[in-house]
């Protein structure tokens, strides 16, 4: 009995230690966009540059993803877990130094400690919760949305309402990432871990994955999903702010459009998986998103943004659910999955760095947002055709 007290305490452990590690998976990267105008002026960078403030994590993502997991096969999934976080911390600490090397650094490792936090929280779910995955996944995914939408609400109250600066209202976000360190050090030292089925990560054979359109497809439909979503992180309250919100409503505006999302991002997956063919969630989310990015083009008034953001908010939050679940839905096994999720990965990732960089290098030309929203309202576009590619009743490798 007092053995079943201890397993029971375990798993109560396990799961706010899941929880914690949600709740540093997004903050650390969308705390950024509603500063990003200070920081930029504050250390004299270009649009572009700043832009790549947002770029270095993708890529670091895009490295790190393939890396992660043989890091875990070797060292377990709780103390490469362990590592990631501590990256993280040391990279929020780096990066809140008003220096234009640290900055970068910083953000680098920010980006390296998420993608090992990002490959490794699906596998544990399944590793420890074979018979809840659905259940914990929600409960994550809702965690790390929520904090998501907080960080951009409140970096602009914090550097400017509190008088911090944005190192300070940067920095803030080290505390959750200490509060996970502590728990996780304590789960990676537990002897109970050893009780559980060892996750084992699947190795990419062959790359007949690389020659099937569909992956192709489903690849192409997440990498310019989460270009969206990178884009409209770093430079919507800039947008906002040109069309004259201020910044701290600004910031509110994109914590806004993450809120407004997180009903999408739960029920899109159940009603993707209602159906054989997603072509028509496809169809609904990608004219959302241009009515969305079109309504910011062609108005500036207050009713406007605010329906704007809403419709832009439903697509994002939307398209990322269902490319997670198209990682599934069009694969025959396990195997599969796991090397479509690889590619895709890969792929959407550095197709997604591109965006803050281009974004911020159109306005840098021009002078204007209305070039970057053509571009984006394209970009909606492409996801609309990849989408309805991916959402067709079909798996890859047949």
């Amino acid at each position: 009995m007092p053995n079943q007290d201890k397993l029971k305490s375990y798993y109560i452990l396990l799961v706010i230690g899941i929880i914690l590690v949600a709740f540093n998976l997004r903050p650390a990267i969308t705390s950024v966009g509603p500063l990003l105008g200070i920081i930029r002026d504050d250390i004299g960078l270009s649009n572009w540059s700043a832009g790549i403030l947002t770029s270095l994590p993708l890529i670091a993502f895009a490295v790190m993803s393939p890396v992660a997991p043989k890091i875990s096969n070797r060292y377990t999934n709780e103390r490469t877990l362990l590592l990631g976080l501590i990256l993280l911390l040391f990279g929020i600490s780096v990066r809140s130094i008003s220096l234009v090397a640290l900055l970068f650094l910083g953000t680098l490792f920010v980006g390296l400690g998420i993608a090992i936090l990002n490959v490794l929280l699906p596998g544990v779910i399944k590793e420890k919760f074979p018979t809840k995955v659905g259940l914990m996944t929600s409960v994550y995914s809702t965690a790390m949305g929520i904090f998501a939408a907080t960080a951009s609400g409140l970096s602009i109250p914090f550097a400017r309402g509190l008088n911090w600066g944005w190192q300070w209202s940067l920095f803030i976000w080290v505390i959750p990432a200490v509060f996970a360190i502590v728990l996780w050090i304590y789960l990676s030292r537990s002897n109970w871990q050893k009780h559980d089925v060892e996750m084992k990560y699947v190795p990419v054979s062959d790359n007949r994955m690389w020659k099937s359109p569909l992956a192709w497809q489903v690849a192409c439909f997440m990498g310019f999903q989460s270009f969206l979503f990178y884009v409209t992180i770093s430079w919507l309250p800039e947008i906002l702010h040109a069309y004259g919100a201020s910044m701290a409503t600004a910031g509110w505006m994109l914590s806004f459009t993450q809120f407004i999302g997180l009903p999408a991002s739960f029920l899109v997956p159940v009603i993707a998986g209602k159906f054989k063919s997603q072509r028509g969630i496809v169809l609904v989310m990608a004219i959302s998103g241009i009515c969305g990015y079109g309504g910011l083009l062609i108005g500036e008034s207050y009713t406007t943004m605010v329906i704007s953001t809403i419709l832009i908010g439903v697509t994002l939050s939307g398209s990322f659910a269902l490319a997670l679940a198209f990682l599934g839905m069009r694969a025959r096994n396990a195997r599969h999955a796991a090397e479509l999720s690889g590619m895709a990965q890969s792929l959407g990732y550095c197709l997604a760095a591109v965006g803050p960089m281009l974004i911020g290098l159109l306005y840098d030309v021009t002078h204007s947002w209305n070039i970057p929203l053509v571009t984006l309202i394209c970009v909606s576009i492409m996801v609309m055709l990849f989408g309805m590619g991916a959402g067709r009743d079909k798996y890859v490798l047949d």
